[in-house]
């Protein structure tokens, strides 16, 4: 399912819940908040090797990975009411926390093929139409703009940090005493990210493509002040 399908059923799942919505009050859910988060990163890669020897045909190999990292983080935001029950939340979340992305191209052992791509330190900025079901909760649709940093392992040169958008929907329990808990579901799509050998133990010819897919699940608790 591609993005404009997931939107298209966040929006219609929007539009469920507002039907016959009895009279809430988004000034509930108003006003500047912080939260700590903890999140799930699930990744997944798809991308090759290309390894050229001097005298030898070049080899390709195509790799699929998937990997699951616990991370934390905190948020920054404010919620502007637009109607008796519509909300424009606009924010920032930091999350901490490294997930790595390995390939193993070796061949009878040879383990200086094998290398690694770190992703760390991912920060996103976002912009949320909220919905309020009631006083004490609301459902959310999330678009952000992503940028984290990204490491290797191996003997690769290392690619520039990753930018990608990120998609999400989500739900917020407001209590009367100014705690609440958002829980949420999304992904982030990044840019291509490419690296090559150094020229070592890898030949500079050795080269690495991949395209990043980060699915996330997380909790948050927070004050709105």
């Amino acid at each position: 399912m591609n993005k404009l399908n997931k939107m298209l059923c966040a929006a219609c799942t929007l539009a469920m819940a507002n039907f016959g919505l009895a009279q809430a009050d988004s000034s509930n859910f108003a006003g500047p908040y912080i939260g700590l988060t903890a999140s799930g990163l699930g990744v997944a890669i798809s991308g090759a090797s290309n390894s050229i020897a001097d005298d030898t045909e070049g080899s390709e190999d195509e790799v699929q990975v998937g990997k699951v990292s616990a991370v934390a983080g905190a948020e920054l935001g404010y919620a502007l009411p637009v109607g008796d029950a519509l909300l424009l939340d606009v924010g920032a979340a930091f999350y901490s926390g490294e997930t790595m992305i390995r390939h193993d191209g070796g061949k009878d052992g040879d383990v200086n093929r094998r290398v690694a791509f770190k992703v760390d330190d991912v920060f996103t900025a976002y912009i949320a139409p909220t919905i309020v079901l009631s006083d004490t909760s609301s459902l959310y649709v999330k678009v952000g703009i992503t940028e984290a940093d990204i490491g290797v392992e191996g003997d690769i040169s290392t690619p520039g940090n990753l930018s990608g958008t990120t998609w999400g929907i989500g739900t917020r329990t407001q209590l009367d005493t100014g705690l609440f808990i958002r829980t949420e579901a999304g992904y982030t799509e990044y840019n291509g990210i490419s690296a090559h050998g150094t020229g070592t133990s890898l030949p500079a010819t050795t080269s690495y493509s991949a395209e990043p897919t980060i699915a996330y699940g997380l909790v948050s608790m927070g004050f709105r002040f």
